[in-house]
């Protein structure tokens, strides 16, 4: 048998992760901002990601909450089991709905 001369492959290129903020508002699992904070922990914990990205009722995004976001409401003192998405505020004046 004769040796056959191969061609060594070109190297892959390596995959460029995208940065944080683009990948988030690109994808991710959507729920309405009328969710509870219980449920949404629920939900996230069944996609197994750390982010969701809230969408009012016309289906437009209107913010993202963190699993760490949830998790500090839910430990607080002021949490019911009525408090919804809509009325979260991280304390820097950003809310998960826009404000008018």
């Amino acid at each position: 048998m004769t040796p056959t001369r191969t061609q060594p492959r070109p190297p892959r290129p390596v995959p460029v992760r995208p940065a944080v903020t683009a990948a988030v508002d690109a994808a991710g699992p959507q729920v309405w901002d009328d969710m509870t904070v219980e449920v949404a922990l629920a939900v996230m914990a069944g996609a197994r990601t750390g982010h969701l990205l809230v969408c009012d009722n016309d289906d437009q995004r209107t913010g993202l909450v963190t699993h760490a976001q949830l998790t500090t409401v839910r430990d607080s003192a002021a949490y019911t089991d009525r408090l919804r998405l809509r009325d979260l505020s991280d304390g820097g004046g950003r809310s998960p709905r826009p404000s008018l």
